[in-house]
This record gives C-alpha cells, sequence and structure tokens, in this order.
C-alpha cells in the first residue's frame, strides 16, 4: 500500500530534491585558519571544493560525511557535526539539491597524511573565503563564524593543541582561529580558570619557562 499523507494524498506526488552533505573541515597551519579542499570537475571554472557526496538509500547523513570523507579526502576517524541545512533551490545548477553542511576542527597533524596525497590540499580562510562551486563560500562563512564564536567562549574546543600546553600556545591558536589579535593579559583571565596546571614547566629552550597546562574536564 503506497504512504499517504494525512490528507489521504500519495507521498509520491510530492517533489523530491536530492540531499547532498558537503563538510567544511577546518584547522590551523602556518598559513592560519584553513579549509580542506578536494579536487573537483563537475563546475567549470572550479578545480576544488569541499569534500561532499549525495545520500545514498537508506543511508544516514552521518554515514554520508564520514565516507565522503574517508573516499575524497583521506580522512577517517572524525564526527563532524551538523551546521546547516543549505536549501536554495538554485544552489546546484545541475538539479534541485539540498545539502547538510557538517563541520569539524581538526588538528593540523591528524590531517597530514590526507595532504600528502594526490587531490587534497588546504585553502586559507582568515582574511578571504575561497572561491568555491555551489554555494561552498557561505558554507565556509558559517562554519568559520561558527567556530570563531566557539573559541571566543571556551579554550580549545576544537581540540587544535594536542597535550600539554602554555598559555601563549592557546592564545596563538585562538588568534589564528578567532583572526585578530587578543590581549594578553585579557585572553589569561578569561581562560586560566577553565585549565587545569599541569605542574609541569616548558624546558626554558625558547626563553623563560613556563607553566604547562590542560583543559579542565566538565
Amino acid at each position: 500500500m503506497e504512504a499517504t499523507n494525512d490528507a489521504g494524498k500519495s507521498l509520491s506526488a510530492y517533489p523530491r530534491p536530492s540531499v547532498a552533505v558537503d563538510a567544511a573541515v577546518l584547522t590551523v597551519s602556518n598559513e592560519g585558519l584553513c579549509v580542506l579542499a578536494v579536487s573537483h570537475d563537475k563546475a567549470p571554472g572550479h578545480d576544488w571544493a569541499l569534500p561532499g557526496t549525495f545520500l545514498h538509500e537508506g543511508e544516514r547523513l552521518a554515514d554520508a560525511v564520514l565516507r565522503s570523507l574517508r573516499e575524497k579526502a583521506h580522512v577517517s576517524g572524525r564526527q563532524p557535526k551538523q551546521l546547516h541545512v543549505f536549501d536554495d533551490p538554485q544552489r546546484d545548477p545541475r538539479g534541485w539539491v539540498l545539502s547538510v553542511a557538517h563541520v569539524d576542527v581538526v588538528p593540523l597533524e591528524e590531517l597530514e597524511p590526507a595532504l600528502a596525497t594526490e587531490g587534497v590540499k588546504l585553502l586559507p580562510v582568515a582574511n578571504r573565503i575561497p572561491d568555491l562551486p555551489y554555494d561552498h563560500p557561505a558554507i565556509v562563512t558559517k562554519a568559520v563564524e561558527r567556530a570563531r564564536a566557539a573559541y571566543a567562549a571556551e579554550p580549545d574546543p576544537g581540540g587544535l593543541l594536542t597535550g600539554a600546553f602554555t598559555l601563549r600556545d592557546l592564545r596563538m591558536i585562538h588568534q589564528a582561529v578567532i583572526g585578530e589579535e587578543l590581549q594578553r593579559d585579557t585572553f589569561r583571565r578569561a581562560m586560566e580558570p577553565k585549565l587545569v596546571p599541569t605542574g609541569e614547566m616548558t624546558d626554558g629552550a625558547r626563553g623563560r619557562p613556563s607553566r604547562l597546562f590542560r583543559i579542565r574536564l566538565p
């Protein structure tokens, strides 16, 4: 028996868009805040795009995102979060396609194996959103806004720093994500209560020894 809505109209009578997923994977390199891009030949004039794919029948959105990252960007072991649904009917010249965009913030060292493969690279986004196909610039813009809001409130919520770190290390990462210089004392007062001292110090090889911290768990 064919499914119907409450008014008895067949569900097959309604138009059905294709559903895609796209992932904005952000990291910090020596060029500042960057987004991961993969080679792309589906849109004339654009050689790079966000990793993405169409949803398969019976597939969960989260599984589609992981599949696209694994197959197109050679990135595994992550759990991107839903960012926004981009539903402009004109967003894709190939047809009516909704994109459920996802975002992830990843330490650079975790992306290095992927970046060593052909067809994967980082695009700086600190000062200018790169020219990408479809509405991928809008996806990147919203992902950057989400990351900057998170980094304005909490110490390194994306886990860009691995292991123990100094307050200067933390401030440098926050500056790279937020895209502006942060006043040292103001930053320390805001973030230090959310950190746990390890009881250890740096070796002083690059200046005076400094205290090492970890993020305080909830």
